[in-house]
């Protein structure tokens, strides 16, 4: 198995979770909140597909799917263009609701397919490349890879958390 491989099954396990904790969901599910302070899982989902479309996007020289495909008007959310969510308040957590968990889903399926048609296309020698000078050490894509598959992990787990939460109320 190849390293591109792994990050593809990684990726497609993301996937497979963000569609179970966002089905069957309706809007004020989703954007409900355990306590006043705690991420709604529209926040949530929201947040590691922008995270994972930014880094992505960047990391291969694409364009963002946020952008290019008209997701951002249509969630339609007050916040400016390449927000990821990154070091949001409370208040602007509030902000991320959306009408139906196919919004969210339908978000992330356009990144995914944009992942998954980068990492395909990708030779292993690519991993070395350093897509971020802007740390020490610099960051390689692989590393940047990684990074975005952690994040993504411990955000749908959380939402599978507060969808939980909200099962046993």
């Amino acid at each position: 198995m190849h390293a591109k491989d792994i990050l593809i099954d990684g990726f497609n396990r993301i996937q497979e979770e963000v569609h179970a904790a966002v089905e069957g969901l309706g809007p004020d599910e989703l954007s409900a909140r355990p306590s006043p302070d705690a991420n709604s899982i529209a926040w949530l989902i929201w947040h590691l597909t922008r995270v994972q479309d930014d880094h992505v996007a960047g990391a291969f020289d694409l364009d963002q799917v946020w952008l290019t495909q008209d997701f951002r008007k249509t969630f339609g959310i007050d916040l400016p263009r390449h927000d990821t969510g990154y070091g949001h308040t409370s208040a602007k957590v509030a902000k991320v609701r959306v009408d139906s968990g196919d919004l969210l889903t339908g978000y992330y399926d356009a990144v995914h397919a944009q992942t998954l048609g980068a990492l395909r296309e990708m030779a292993a020698k690519d991993l070395e490349r350093v897509v971020d000078e802007g740390w020490d050490p610099p960051v390689t894509l692989g590393v940047r890879l990684v990074s975005v598959l952690s994040d993504d992990l411990q955000h749908v787990g959380q939402a599978a958390y507060v969808r939980g939460l909200l099962a046993s109320r």
